[in-house]
């Protein structure tokens, strides 16, 4: 009972206490609108709401004028012109056609699919991939055959048809044909390198009524043009080029299959001398230890090699005569061992790089000449080109 009555007075006296304060700090403070008695005093506003005196205005702004176009001065337009990627030539009894893959003649090439000969696909491409192949039999491949009194013509038509692009079938070019002529005279025979087709290229026609004409000549030491003189002193270099003209044919790839030297213009005279054979191997370096040898070719239709200059034994007067038999195939075949220009000069090497085709020179290669492509043979030309007189005199001391 006595800590019940302790507790309250503590706690009365807290409450007086507080009071008491209370009294001495009642005083109006200053606050934040000044001195105590003045917080019911009007006073100036120290913000006002801001005017403009003039209307505010905007505008999207003017498009700027357009200037004149200028054009350069020398500016034409391009006129379209026939790509002329097409080649073809008319055997016997068949034909061969090139299509180059950029067959429009715009960089790009077009797919194989795409390109058919009356309906029949190629029947191969080149080495390089560039150049589309086809052959048909005059009467295959949707060929049309038409007569007159003195000829009959055999029409093939090459067709491009471009496949769509994409899933949205877009194309980039128009199918477009070209017209292939093989013409045959009906009074007469004729060799299959007599015959030459006229093209029709998208609206470009070329005829061409000219032989294939292969060529030898001596040509001066720097290979640039023909030697004015056929004298030579022993140890010379006898220099050859041996060319064919191809006129409007496929392109064509000239090589030599054999030569002989004899003392007259007559090959079947002796004393003979078969320099090189074995469809086209060059023995005289092999056989004599001399410097011929062929060039690297350097163009298809052009084949260049040097002989060192000789004379026989028996014959005083040291003239001799070149028969060499020369033949001309499609560029678009391979080098192969019955087309090759191959020396011998530390083993045998061959003109255009393809040394492994010179392995049968030693031996004897194939005679029959296959297609790289089908196995079968392709078209080929050949002649007998002879050069001659020649002179060889003996070198003084």
């Amino acid at each position: 009972m006595a800590f019940a009555v302790r507790l309250a007075l503590v706690l009365f006296c807290g409450s007086v206490s507080a009071a008491l304060d209370f009294t001495w700090n009642n005083q109006p403070a200053a606050g934040r609108f000044g001195q105590p008695g003045a917080a019911m005093e009007p006073r100036a506003a120290l913000q006002e709401k801001q005017s403009f005196r003039e209307p505010l205005s905007w505008r999207y702004p003017e498009p700027p004028a357009e200037e004149e176009p200028q054009f350069a001065p020398d500016f034409e337009e391009k006129t379209p012109s026939a790509a002329e990627t097409v080649s073809a030539v008319c055997g016997e009894n068949s034909v061969w056609v090139e299509a180059n893959k950029d067959l429009l003649g715009i960089g790009r090439p077009v797919l194989a699919q795409d390109v058919t000969l009356g309906g029949c696909p190629a029947i191969g491409e080149t080495p390089n991939a560039e150049v589309l192949i086809f052959e048909s039999e005059l009467h295959a491949c949707g060929s049309q055959l038409s007569m007159s009194d003195d000829s009959f013509t055999y029409t093939f038509t090459l067709l491009y048809t471009p496949s769509p692009l994409g899933v949205n079938g877009i194309i980039r070019a128009e199918e477009f044909s070209v017209d292939i002529q093989c013409h045959y005279q009906r009074k007469h025979d004729v060799s299959s390198w007599e015959l030459t087709p006229t093209l029709s290229p998208f609206s470009v026609t070329k005829a061409a009524e000219e032989n294939l004409y292969f060529s030898i000549k001596l040509v001066t030491d720097d290979w640039r043009s023909p030697r004015p003189s056929a004298i030579f002193l022993m140890g010379d270099m006898m220099k050859f080029e041996v060319s064919v003209q191809q006129f409007y044919h496929v392109p064509l790839t000239v090589t030599v299959d054999s030569c002989v030297a004899t003392v007259a213009p007559n090959i079947d005279t002796v004393p003979r001398y078969v320099f090189l054979g074995n469809n086209g191997c060059l023995f005289d370096s092999q056989l004599t230890g001399s410097g011929s040898r062929f060039l690297p070719r350097s163009q298809n239709d052009k084949l260049q090699f040097q002989v060192e200059a000789f004379r026989f034994q028996q014959e005083d007067k040291g003239v001799i005569y070149v028969t060499c038999h020369v033949s001309a195939t499609s560029a678009a075949l391979a080098v192969d061992a019955t087309h090759k220009a191959c020396s011998f000069t530390n083993g045998w090497r061959e003109a255009s790089g393809n040394h492994q085709v010179c392995s049968c020179c030693d031996s004897e290669c194939n005679a029959q000449s296959q297609s790289h492509l089908t196995g079968t043979a392709g078209p080929q030309w050949e002649q007998e080109a002879a050069v001659g007189p020649i002179t060889v005199k003996e070198r003084p001391l």
